[in-house]
């Protein structure tokens, strides 16, 4: 068929592409050949999970992004900044909370507004 439809091409004189690849292979155990032997390969596993609570509050699991090594032991509060600690950690504020005194005030009113024109943009029919 593929033969057909080449030929047909080529008494009009254009270039025709005929895909050669099939469908996605399925999930799961995936096959490797190596070497002219086709051996099964397990799906990756994600990152280990610590649980242990000790660890937990004595490091900061997961900072370290080098390979090997200990990961990063947490310092004393006196160590680090003091506006560290004042970081609202909470859900963002609505405008109504903020004082309009504020640059956080106007940064957000503007978020909102842009979002409100894309948004009207997006549904017109024209």
């Amino acid at each position: 068929m593929a033969a057909l439809a080449r030929a047909a091409c080529a008494r009009v004189g254009a270039v025709c592409r005929v895909p050669a690849s099939g469908y996605a292979k399925k999930a799961g155990a995936l096959k490797v050949k190596v070497k002219g032997q086709a051996k099964e390969q397990e799906p990756q596993q994600g990152p280990e999970v610590c649980t242990d609570p000790a660890v937990l509050a004595t490091h900061a699991v997961g900072v370290n992004y080098y390979k090997q090594g200990p990961e990063v032991a947490l310092k004393d509060d006196a160590d680090y900044p003091d506006w560290l600690f004042q970081i609202d950690l909470g859900p963002p504020k609505k405008l109504e909370e903020l004082d309009p005194e504020t640059p956080e005030y106007w940064r957000l009113l503007r978020k909102l507004n842009t979002w409100h024109r894309n948004k009207i943009r997006k549904n017109r029919t024209f």
